[in-house]
């Protein structure tokens, strides 16, 4: 059976669909008609300094957009060069008044915001944050904005209520506000280099190799019921960057929920 799930993944791999390359600042390479049409593009990332948001912050800045970024700790502890190209915003989602001077001249908002908790807390953060943010974001003239929000994990779910109820919340304010011009990523665990303090963890030792595997089967599998939520397979943290990214700038890009395959199909980048 799983021979022929892992075949008929691989036919139709020949049809994805990969992200336009688009050069690194200070590249000798010209631009991409894509990135020279959205050149004037101005991101703000929610929650840039965290582990998500500080790659989406870092490839916009690598495809040469202007990035500033919004959280409660204002500037990244990151001590990386590209960190100095962001403009640092120190506010609290809860406060809606604090986002407004970020969102002067904004044209894209991608939100990273969200934690765990208690069920109540973990409403706040992932819900009522980030419905503040889309309702600021809407009332400001923002054009797009794009949510990192998390896959459907059955049964699961019923485990940390309160986080997938915060989440779906805001998927459906962004969904309402923003409609075809709003976006939702539906990653499952997403692996790469997760810096913690000085510690940089390597999560893509488990979620590589995961990821290269689960990936062949078809997305049918993940229905099959219990099991199938394990079977989605992770994504790199370059990929929902990538992602995130041509999201907020492409007008063309697919707006409501995108999901894990949907994610997988765009190429990573150097970076």
């Amino acid at each position: 059976m799983f021979r022929s799930l892992i075949r008929a993944r691989s036919q139709s791999s020949s049809s994805l669909v990969t992200m336009s390359s688009i050069t690194q600042r200070g590249n000798s390479r010209p631009l991409t008609e894509a990135a020279g049409s959205h050149s004037r593009d101005k991101i703000l990332v929610l929650g840039g300094n965290g582990y998500v948001g500080s790659h989406i912050c870092k490839e916009a800045l690598r495809q040469g957009f202007s990035v500033s970024s919004l959280s409660r700790s204002g500037r990244s502890s990151l001590h990386d060069s590209w960190a100095n190209d962001v403009t640092w915003h120190q506010g609290d989602l809860l406060a809606p008044e604090s986002l407004k001077p970020a969102l002067e001249g904004i044209t894209s908002v991608i939100s990273c915001v969200g934690g765990f908790g208690s069920n109540s807390q973990m409403v706040r953060i992932n819900g009522t944050a980030n419905i503040n943010a889309v309702k600021a974001a809407a009332e400001g003239g923002v054009k797009r904005f794009v949510y990192i929000s998390a896959a459907d994990y059955g049964v699961i779910n019923n485990l940390i209520r309160g986080y997938f109820q915060g989440k779906r919340a805001t998927e459906a304010e962004i969904l309402d506000k923003f409609g075809n011009r709003g976006t939702v990523l539906r990653p499952g665990f997403i692996h790469g280099t997760r810096q913690v303090g000085s510690i940089k963890l390597p999560l893509s030792l488990i979620g590589a190799p995961l990821e290269m595997v689960l990936k062949l089967f078809p997305k049918e599998v993940t229905k099959i019921p219990l099991i199938g939520p394990l079977l989605i397979p992770p994504v790199s943290v370059k990929s929902v960057a990538g992602t995130a990214v041509k999201a907020a700038v492409d007008p063309e890009f697919a707006s409501g929920v995108v999901d894990v395959y949907q994610i997988l199909q765009h190429k990573t980048t150097p970076s």
